[in-house]
């Protein structure tokens, strides 16, 4: 099992490899999203989390999700418009991946596996869960699509202090 977020790499919207190790110090908040959502409102206050506390040390890394509702169809192309046009996302995106299931990606598995949900469970349940990660790669805290990412300011103050 892994160590760390710093062992796994996504490809980036663009179709590059990224290496989460790039962020390495720094405090990540790694979110799956989605561009139909209900929540999809998010993305403003991600990118505001992420303009506030970026100079700090904060990365936020959206990962595009289509498992919940089929709510993410678009291209990567698509999602980048969508993502500048409308929130304003400067925040580093992935393309399109899983997060549950067989073809969960293995960034995922391993985020689940660190920080397990209500009960328990391993399961991401909607779009907009969030898990934070502090500067060493550890998984933090995980919270749920209805949790608004300007509550997480406090523990992201604390862990960018660390």
């Amino acid at each position: 099992m892994a160590q760390s977020v710093y062992e796994f790499s996504v490809k980036d919207i663009s179709g590059e490899e990224l290496a989460l190790q790039t962020f390495a110090g720094q405090v990540l908040l790694i979110v799956n999203t989605a561009s139909e959502c209900g929540f999809t409102k998010q993305y403003s206050e991600l990118e505001s989390l992420y303009k506030q506390y970026k100079d700090q040390g904060l990365v936020v890394l959206g990962c595009p999700c289509n498992q919940f509702g089929g709510q993410e169809p678009g291209s990567d192309a698509d999602i980048v418009e969508f993502c500048q046009l409308n929130f304003g996302v400067t925040f580093p995106l992935s393309q399109k991946l899983e997060v549950n299931g067989a073809q969960a990606h293995p960034l995922f598995q391993y985020l689940k596996h660190q920080a397990p949900g209500l009960l328990g469970s391993e399961k991401i349940k909607w779009n907009f869960t969030k898990f934070l990660v502090n500067r060493q790669g550890q998984v933090v805290e995980r919270y749920a699509t209805v949790t608004k990412p300007e509550k997480l300011s406090r523990q992201i103050e604390t862990l960018l202090a660390q």
